[in-house]
């Protein structure tokens, strides 16, 4: 299993085992050696620091200012109008850990390491070693039931071999997950702090200190910011609505990306890089908005295919993976966003079915 502090592997990345695997490709004309050329030549690979430095500083400008406005309201009911507000910027922020883990604002690992830990560790109360690990080797093998994560057997199932499999109380979630799924979701954001917690203990010595520092720093500091403003009822009631608002936006970000979507047969043939990654993606439509909300991640495809390619650049790299994916007779999977959580549902609730 790789080290919790890897980075998220990328062609681009001249060190990286990937960027070795697409050299090799080059040179024996793999499906997918044409579009990594083709996105290195128009400049797509290369970092936009300028964006993301104006990103992050409008972020914590205005988390900045909402706080200011949570102490200003004082002991009051009326706080509780800017959770919502709030679990936007947070959702915000977990983007930019996430884009720092994958190398895409900067090339130096130090540097994405500790911007990382403070939007996640510091702001959230999230370990990212804990995603790191995780999300390395989901990108590997995406729905790969026996080594991507993401689907594996946990709240949810994501194949009917696992449903069989439930007894008890699990059986039933199972049976009824399609319409538990965004109910459930209010309780991510809890989830992923004790998620971090447990990971502590997998953690090297070093590592594990840093990252428990700055865990116990944000609960500190969050307890007393909450704690100093409300009454205890209102302090607990807001945390909770914060978490409950923060999981479902994430989840809702997260959920299209692969749900539904095509999954590797483990006894099967071998796919390539490009088969790989495009097959058990799916891609969202939109405009700008669409971009915001979901962070970028609605370019699914062209981030899995190419992880450390900066956000603003996945929009513009999509016409030539999707000319490419053409070209060669492979599916280009994108639906709007509704149809994404439709078909992720469906998926769910089929799963269920021989439970029913």
């Amino acid at each position: 299993m790789p080290q919790a502090t890897a980075a998220v592997a990328d062609p681009a990345d001249e060190s990286s085992p990937d960027r070795r695997a697409a050299a090799r490709a080059e040179a024996t004309g793999s499906d997918f050696a044409p579009l990594l050329r083709a996105a290195r030549d128009q400049g797509l690979l290369e970092r936009r620091t300028d964006r993301y430095v104006l990103g992050i500083a409008a972020n914590l400008a205005a988390l900045g200012v909402v706080v200011t406005g949570f102490v200003l309201l004082g002991d009051t009911w009326w706080s509780l109008l800017l959770t919502l507000p709030l679990a936007v910027l947070w959702t915000r922020t977990a983007f930019v850990a996430h884009d720092a883990g994958h190398a895409q604002i900067s090339a130096d690992r130090r540097t994405g390491r500790l911007i990382a830990l403070v939007h996640a560790n510091l702001l959230l109360g999230m370990n990212e070693a804990w995603w790191n690990d995780k999300h390395v080797r989901h990108h590997a093998n995406p729905n790969h039931v026996d080594k991507d994560p993401d689907v594996g057997v946990g709240a949810l199932v994501w194949t009917q071999k696992q449903a069989e499999q439930r007894e008890g109380f699990a059986r039933w979630l199972t049976r009824n997950q399609a319409r538990l799924f965004f109910p459930m979701l209010l309780l991510e954001g809890i989830a992923l702090k004790i998620y971090g917690f447990q990971f502590l203990r997998r953690q090297p010595l070093r590592e594990r200190a840093v990252s428990a520092l700055l865990l116990t720093a944000h609960f500190a500091l969050y307890a007393t910011l909450l704690f100093s403003t409300l009454s205890p009822g209102k302090a607990i009631v807001f945390a909770l609505v914060l978490h409950a608002l923060f999981g479902l936006h994430l989840g809702l970000a997260f959920a299209p990306n692969h749900k539904g979507m095509e999954m590797p047969d483990p006894d099967g043939e071998r796919w390539g890089h490009l088969q790989r990654q495009v097959l058990t993606s799916r891609n969202v439509r939109g405009g700008v908005l669409t971009d915001w909300f979901l962070g970028g991640l609605n370019y699914q495809i062209e981030h899995h295919l190419f992880p450390s390619m900066p956000r603003p650049h996945l929009r513009l790299a999509q016409p030539l993976v999707r000319a490419h994916c053409s070209g060669i007779g492979m599916p280009y999977t994108e639906t709007g966003l509704i149809e994404s959580y439709r078909q992720a549902l469906a998926h769910m609730h089929d799963v269920g079915e021989p439970l029913r």
